[in-house]
């Protein structure tokens, strides 16, 4: 690890339990507060939420799950989506396989069930 990662690093742990005390005092601070209105309640939250992720972005952690974040979207991008059609038609595939095997297991469970009871009397 580099003198500047380090650096960078040295504080992590006490970012990461100061995001930890605002979300449990947003959350308490919810609860709390439930006589109030659903809109202040809810800015509050989403102002402590922006702090919160500030603070865990400036971590080394935080900056590396962002990243990770970002080349997922990436990777998103170069998918290849199916189209309408072959959805339908994969769809349907996959129910003509449900039937027939639902079929299969019902004639097997009605000739097991027979022979037991030919057996047992």
């Amino acid at each position: 690890m580099s003198a500047k990662a380090e650096d960078a690093g040295r504080l992590d742990g006490l970012k990461w339990v100061l995001v930890t005390l605002i979300v449990a005092g947003g959350v308490g601070g919810n609860i709390y507060f439930s006589g109030e209105s659903l809109l202040y309640r809810v800015i509050a939250l989403l102002v402590l939420a922006l702090i919160a992720g500030y603070i865990a972005y400036s971590t080394v952690k935080g900056a590396a799950f962002f990243e990770l974040l970002k080349g997922a979207r990436t990777e998103i991008r170069k998918v290849v989506w199916p189209s309408r059609q072959e959805s339908t038609q994969t769809t349907l595939i996959v129910v003509a396989f449900v039937v027939v095997a639902a079929l299969i297991l019902w004639g097997l469970d009605t000739l097991l069930g027979w022979l037991a009871s030919m057996v047992i009397g």
